[in-house]
C-alpha cells in the first residue's frame, strides 16, 4: 500500500469553495437553552423514507444539543438573511440573543423568515475527520416563496434562476 498525499487544509477549502452552496442554520433545544450553528454542508439524502445529512463540526454546543435532544430543524436561510448566518457562524456566544424565539411544530427552535424549515428526529450519526455526520428524518417541511442565500468562495452570493423548470429533476 503506498501512503497517501497530504493535501493542505487551507487548499482543500479553497478549492471545495469553489462548489456553491446553499446555507442554512441548524437548531435544536438541549435542556431548555436553545442552539444554533450555521452550515452548507447539507443534502438530502432520501425523498422515501425523507431523510437528510448535515455536517456539524464536532464538540460545538449544537452538535452536542443535536445529539441529546435527538431533534433539530433546518432553516434554509433566504438571500436576505446574510446577517443571521454570520450571527450564528459565531462561536461562544448566544445565537438567539435580541432574536424573537419561535418554536416548530416539533418543539425545536426556528429562526424566524427562513426560505424553508426541516424539522427532523436524529436518524443516525457517523464520525468523519473533524465533523460529526448526521442523517435526519424529516417530520415536517415547510417552505415559502422567495431566493435563497448562497455561498461560493467565502462570500455570500445570491441565486440566480435562468431558463425554465426542467421538465424531470435530476434527483
Amino acid at each position: 500500500m503506498s501512503e497517501r498525499d497530504v493535501v493542505d487544509p487551507l487548499a482543500m477549502r479553497r478549492t471545495m469553495s469553489r462548489f456553491a452552496t446553499g446555507v442554512a442554520v441548524i437548531t435544536a433545544l438541549d435542556g431548555g437553552q436553545p442552539h444554533g450553528m450555521t452550515v452548507n454542508s447539507l443534502t438530502s439524502v432520501s425523498l422515501d423514507p425523507p431523510l437528510l445529512l448535515v455536517c456539524l463540526t464536532t464538540g460545538a454546543r449544537t452538535t452536542e444539543a443535536v445529539l441529546n435532544a435527538g431533534r433539530f430543524a433546518v432553516n434554509i436561510l433566504s438571500a436576505r438573511q446574510e446577517e443571521i448566518a454570520l450571527r450564528f457562524a459565531k462561536r461562544g456566544v448566544d445565537h438567539f440573543e435580541g432574536l424573537p424565539l419561535h418554536y416548530g411544530r416539533h418543539r425545536v427552535p426556528v429562526v424566524p423568515e427562513a426560505l424553508a424549515h426541516l424539522e427532523c428526529t436524529l436518524e443516525r450519526q457517523f464520525q468523519g475527520g473533524d465533523h460529526t455526520i448526521i442523517i435526519g428524518h424529516v417530520e415536517q417541511a415547510s417552505d415559502r416563496v422567495g431566493a435563497p442565500l448562497a455561498f461560493l468562495a467565502g462570500r455570500f452570493g445570491d441565486v440566480v434562476e435562468r431558463g425554465s423548470e426542467p421538465e424531470h429533476w435530476f434527483f
